[in-house]
């Protein structure tokens, strides 16, 4: 957390987060990934935290590419990534998933998971398997772990409220909203 508040990645204000929610804290984690020693770090410390024992690393485009990448770089890894197409993330350009193949995902950041659960089941349906999710950021708020069909291991937590944006009090306090995500791009 003290890194990604040296490089002033933690943000105050009103925002929509990728998974829809609206929050009072924003981690533009691109204020660190745009240091290529600190993204090698981050994604060695995750591929650490599995052990190196997965043959892919699969992330969902855009804003997970640069950590996937960093954690198959350390694991010697083959990387792949997810785009949306019609809203629902695919493998494109080629990327396949082979029998068996033992699968890291690599998540930037988890609020609801959504994102990371849709690259696990991508995963499983190509017949590969899922070893576990790792993140940079884990900000979910639940009491019970998130069910993303597999492990989920973060490098942080970040305690922060999100709001359904009918319940946001930001919202209706009038401020204005930032959408700095990149998943309606």
């Amino acid at each position: 957390m003290d890194v990604l508040e040296r490089n002033g990645a933690v943000l105050t204000g009103h925002f929509r987060l990728s998974s829809g929610r609206h929050s009072d804290t924003f981690v533009q984690k691109f204020r660190v990934l745009e240091r290529p020693r600190l993204a090698q770090s981050f994604g060695g410390a995750i591929a650490q935290a599995f052990g190196c024992e997965f043959d892919v690393v699969a992330s969902p485009a855009v804003g997970a590419v640069v950590l996937g990448f960093a954690t198959a770089l350390e694991a010697d890894a083959r990387f792949i990534f997810a785009e949306r197409v019609d809203g629902t993330l695919s493998f494109r350009r080629g990327f396949e998933v082979g029998p068996h193949e033992r699968v890291l995902v690599v998540e930037d950041v988890v609020t609801t998971g959504g994102s990371a659960k849709e690259v696990v089941d991508l995963v499983s349906l190509s017949g590969g398997e899922p070893v576990g999710v790792g993140t940079l950021i884990d900000r979910s708020e639940r009491a019970d772990p998130l069910d993303l069909g597999a492990r989920l291991k973060a490098l942080v937590h970040v305690d922060a409220p999100a709001w359904a944006p009918d319940e946001c009090p930001l919202c209706a306090a009038g401020e204005p909203i930032t959408d700095p995500g990149s998943r309606r791009l």
